[in-house]
């Protein structure tokens, strides 16, 4: 799957999303430290071959993963610089949550802090959807950029990588 890059100078801001969605009970925001546990096992539920790269979120302080959560339940997730510097991703909504506004709004809340940290561009590496992330975020595919970083991915005993 090709990589794509995404233009932070421009970036509208998310908040009117995320205060749309909390009128709906959700609530998007950065997850805290203590929440590692409950956003791992979420993860480990839903997109197994992403918990890697999601506890090395919690590595950081303060934590370079966003949640939606509900009535204290996970429904999505999103990181940022866990597989490399400028990189937004992985990210996941449970399956029966999605057409919320969920992901975008996790999208979104990840590349405004990868734009407060001063970077211009953000990389969106390995792409599934390619069409959510040009509607959401303006993405465009990187020319050349498959397989990417995630090239020779060792098995898990999980199936592939992807």
């Amino acid at each position: 799957m090709p990589d794509m890059i995404v233009n932070l100078y421009d970036l509208a801001s998310v908040t009117p999303e995320v205060e749309t969605l909390r009128t709906t009970g959700v609530t998007c925001r950065r997850a805290e430290s203590y929440e590692r546990s409950a956003v791992l096992a979420f993860v480990r539920q839903h997109f197994p071959a992403w918990a890697d790269e999601t506890l090395v979120g919690f590595a950081a302080v303060p934590p370079t993963v966003y949640i939606a959560t509900e009535a204290g339940a996970v429904l999505g997730f999103a990181c940022y610089n866990v597989t490399r510097p400028d990189y937004f991703g992985p990210t996941g909504v449970d399956e029966r949550q999605r057409g919320r506004g969920i992901g975008r709004v996790l999208l979104l809340q990840c590349l405004e802090a990868l734009k407060a940290e001063g970077y211009a561009y953000a990389i969106i590496g390995g792409v599934g959807p390619a069409g959510f992330y040009e509607k959401a975020a303006g993405a465009t595919l990187i020319s050349g950029s498959e397989p990417g970083i995630y090239r020779d991915w060792l098995d898990r005993g999980e199936g592939d990588g992807a």
